[in-house]
């Protein structure tokens, strides 16, 4: 079942997507050749601990982390590691998720460290601009299905592929709702959107082939043929005036 959230509800995400966004920026910050993704996990614990949150990923389904950090040919789900040190050339990407007063955000960005090949400079630039694309389709009598199809046409015209086993979700009092949100199909179909959906869109785009595997600690997606992955996300509620992308940094909300 869909539920559409009322103002006020879209304004208690809002909290929780803002929070988000702002560990997100601090760890970008603290993405640098040496630091492991242990360390980063351990910043993500403490800044929304201090702000009175949950994490929302610590616990769930047994995953031990506030972070998932997924590093160059892992997807997403990568388990933060004592052991594994960012080095330069790498792309991390960093996914938090977080419960506020009872509501969820949820968001992605996936970071160069240090200097990066221009390549790996173009498949970030393209993930981002599918998701972005994507948010555009979030209107009121839009259809779910625009959703992927905006991501799939934009990734797949810039010779990558879409990894298919793994989507979006609807977000609200659950970390994960309906509806699923595929990164593909065609256009004009599936539920219609309605004022108060929250969706949390993610675009996971790989420079090679688009099969993955999970590795042994039963997490971490990586892509088979281990080319270089890119992953972003934005929490966004459907508003009768076009997409809110809660995560988006300094957005404001409707009244409640």
């Amino acid at each position: 079942m869909i539920i559409c959230r009322s103002a006020a509800e879209i304004s208690r995400m809002r909290a929780a997507s803002q929070l988000v966004a702002a560990v997100l920026t601090e760890l970008e910050i603290a993405v640098a050749p040496g630091v492991t993704t242990a360390d980063l996990d351990r910043l993500a614990e403490r800044l929304v601990r201090d702000a009175g949150a949950v994490p929302a990923f610590k616990g769930y389904r047994g995953f031990p982390a506030t972070l998932c950090a997924s590093v160059n040919d892992e997807v997403i789900h990568g388990i933060p590691s004592a052991t594994r040190k960012l080095a330069e050339g790498d792309v991390v990407s960093l996914d938090v998720g977080v419960k506020l007063d009872g509501y969820f955000g949820d968001s992605a960005v996936t970071v160069p460290v240090g200097r990066v090949p221009e390549a790996t400079l173009r498949l970030l630039k393209v993930t981002q601009q599918s998701l972005e694309r994507a948010i555009a389709q979030v209107k009121v009598g839009g259809r779910l299905s625009d959703i992927g199809h905006a991501v799939q046409s934009h990734v797949e015209a810039n010779g990558y592929s879409i990894v298919r086993e793994f989507v979006g979700h609807g977000i609200g009092e659950r970390l994960h709702e309906d509806p699923q949100i595929p990164n593909y199909g065609d256009p004009g179909r599936g539920p219609k959107l309605a004022e108060g959906m929250v969706l949390a869109i993610e675009p996971m785009v790989a420079m090679g082939r688009a099969e993955t595997k999970v590795l042994a600690d039963g997490w971490t997606a990586v892509t088979k043929d281990g080319s270089l992955s890119a992953h972003f996300e934005h929490t966004v509620a459907v508003t009768k005036t076009g997409p809110l992308v809660l995560t988006r940094r300094g957005v404001t909300a409707p009244a409640a």
